[in-house]
């Protein structure tokens, strides 16, 4: 579900709640590392707390120049990827922070998701994003 251009958040959220039809509890920016079998590199998007579960709301992007090479070689533009995982699906999540100063200021100070579930087969399987404090909130309304 991509916004129109210059659409408030407000209206935005209202938007895709409504084609959602669940209510959206919290929200924040992250990127997506591992977890997602269907997807093996990172993608930024959206990472959402409803009442019914978790999302991972990836929103297309394309800059001019990938638009042309892509318009000239004739591939297909970039697509909306999203996960969903139902509230029941989830066992735990938290948000991982790194606890010695020069490893957070050297290699990554980014605060990590992570998000236990069982997967359609039953697996356990961690989904893990790098985000920022905002995604506290997010942690507390999925353990609700």
């Amino acid at each position: 579900m991509a916004g129109k251009k210059n659409t408030d958040p407000e209206t935005f959220w209202k938007q895709y709640e409504a084609s959602l039809g669940e209510k959206v509890l919290a929200y924040t920016l992250g990127q997506y590392l591992a977890g997602w079998e269907e997807y093996a590199h990172p993608l930024w998007g959206l990472l959402i707390a409803t009442d019914g579960g978790f999302r991972f709301h990836h929103f297309p992007h394309e800059g001019w120049i990938q638009a042309l090479s892509r318009i000239s070689t004739g591939g297909e533009g970039p697509k909306e990827k999203i996960i969903f995982i139902p509230r029941d699906r989830i066992l735990a999540v938290e948000l991982r922070r790194e606890q010695s100063l020069l490893k957070r200021i050297f290699v990554n100070g980014q605060p990590r998701f992570v998000l236990r579930y069982r997967d359609n087969a039953g697996a356990e399987v961690e989904l893990i994003a790098e985000t920022d404090s905002k995604a506290s909130l997010v942690v507390e309304k999925l353990q609700i």
